[in-house]
């Protein structure tokens, strides 16, 4: 089952690189003039947060494994497609970044309920990524404006995803014995 969770893992981080310079233009909403630019690569990363958090039942070690794989496999891939230096870049920094506070936030949190924990690591890499990642690619690129909508959608979609993959992981699982923190 481990192996199962980290392959969908990485193929999540995989086909949101594959397609994270399409966008899809929202709809304006009443008199917002935009709902924003939504980044394709966003339907599959907002799979990634709660996906981490997941692997956290198989403990730390196999955490940092499935961060470490999907950065080697995202780099060879995107090498391979020849995709431009600064997706790369951009990618490999948001997603070390946002994962290494996902996890230590999620770690700290380990005597309350996985969803608690999941949602509020979440709460913390979410906008870390997407501010980070947005910004690198497409700085010098994208208007500011444009950059702002992406961050706007992006952040609405993957929050929603994420938060409703948790709920859903959350039903299944079953109660966790809680650890006692230490302070």
């Amino acid at each position: 089952m481990k192996i199962l969770w980290i392959a969908l893992y990485v193929a999540s981080i995989l086909l949101a690189n594959l397609t994270l310079d399409k966008f899809i233009q929202l709809p304006a909403l009443g008199d917002f003039p935009a709902f924003g630019m939504l980044s394709v690569g966003t339907l599959f990363f907002a799979f990634v947060f709660t996906l981490r958090d997941k692997l956290h039942q198989f403990g730390l070690p196999t955490v940092f494994l499935a961060i470490g794989l999907a950065l080697l496999v995202n780099v060879a891939a995107a090498i391979w497609l020849d995709t431009p230096f600064r997706f790369i870049a951009a990618s490999f920094i948001a997603i070390a970044a946002s994962e290494l506070a996902d996890t230590a936030v999620y770690q700290k949190l380990m005597a309350r309920a996985w969803l608690t924990r999941a949602l509020t690591s979440n709460a913390i890499s979410v906008p870390l990524d997407t501010i980070l990642f947005t910004l690198l690619a497409f700085y010098g690129v994208m208007s500011s404006q444009e950059m702002l909508e992406i961050i706007y959608a992006d952040l609405v979609f993957k929050t929603l995803i994420a938060a409703g993959l948790a709920v859903v992981l959350a039903l299944g699982i079953k109660r966790e014995p809680t650890v006692e923190a230490t302070a």
